[in-house]
Parts: C-alpha cells; structure tokens; sequence
C-alpha cells in the first residue's frame, strides 16, 4: 500500500502521519511505502519573486518546508518504515491530489484541523477540497 501524507507542521499532521504508520504496520508484506509532501503555495509570492528573485522565494518556501516536515521525518524514521520526503510548490489541494494520482498511490492522510463557522463556510478546507478533488481514496484525522 502507497499512503500520502500532507505535512503543514501541525499537530493534526503528525496525528495523521501516525495513524499511517500504524495502518502500514498492519500490512502484510513488503509492498508498504510511505510519502510526506509538504506544500506551500507560490501564487502570492509570484511578484515577490520578482523583486528578490525566483530563487530567493523557492529557498524561502523550502526553509518552510523544511521546518514542516523536520518533526514528521523524526517520526517516520523512528516507525523503521521506508519513507521519502518530497516538497510541492502551487495551489494545495491541486498539489496534494495531482501527486496522488500521479504516484499511483492508493490512499491520503490528511490532519484535518477542524474549522467551523463562517470561514469554513466560505472558505473551505484544503482536507475538504483534497476529499472533494481526488480520485484516491483520502482519510481525514482530528
């Protein structure tokens, strides 16, 4: 089983990372891989780029992912589980899904954080728009 976990840094991600560590501990066999994608959207940094350069911004959002992810590899490598961690540029929802699919994954684990009201309402949830976009089955966790 290929599971996909989103990594923004939270604690609801890392809830996630470990329920798919526990679920990729259950399956049998060696067909068991597991990916961390964090991913930071580029579109309001685009003029930004601009000013101080392309470069500048992607080091910029790869410190940032960096830092996301840093506690997620300490965990996926204490699990003993192979793993790989991989950092996506663009609008998130659309990254999270187009690497699922693309990968051939069979499932994504995402941390929901659980917003109500208004904003919800309005906004959406990047969870709420991964589970409404993706092909790939995706298992939301609180």
């Amino acid at each position: 089983m290929k599971i996909l976990v989103g990594i923004d840094g939270s604690r609801n991600a890392l809830r996630a990372l470990r329920f798919a560590i526990r679920l990729l501990r259950r399956m049998d066999g060696h067909n068991r891989s597991l990916t961390l994608l964090s991913v930071h959207d580029d579109t309001a940094l685009r003029s930004a780029s601009h000013f101080v350069g392309r470069e500048a911004v992607d080091d910029y959002l790869s410190d940032l992912s960096q830092a996301d992810l840093a506690p997620a590899i300490a965990l996926a490598a204490k699990s003993g589980l192979s793993y790989e961690a991989i950092e996506g540029r663009g609008p998130i929802s659309a990254i999270i899904t187009d690497t699922a699919r693309d990968g051939k994954f069979d499932l994504i684990v995402l941390g929901s954080k659980g917003s109500s009201g208004i904003r919800s309402i309005l906004l959406g949830s990047i969870a709420q728009r991964v589970a409404t976009l993706s092909d790939v089955p995706v298992t939301l966790i609180k």
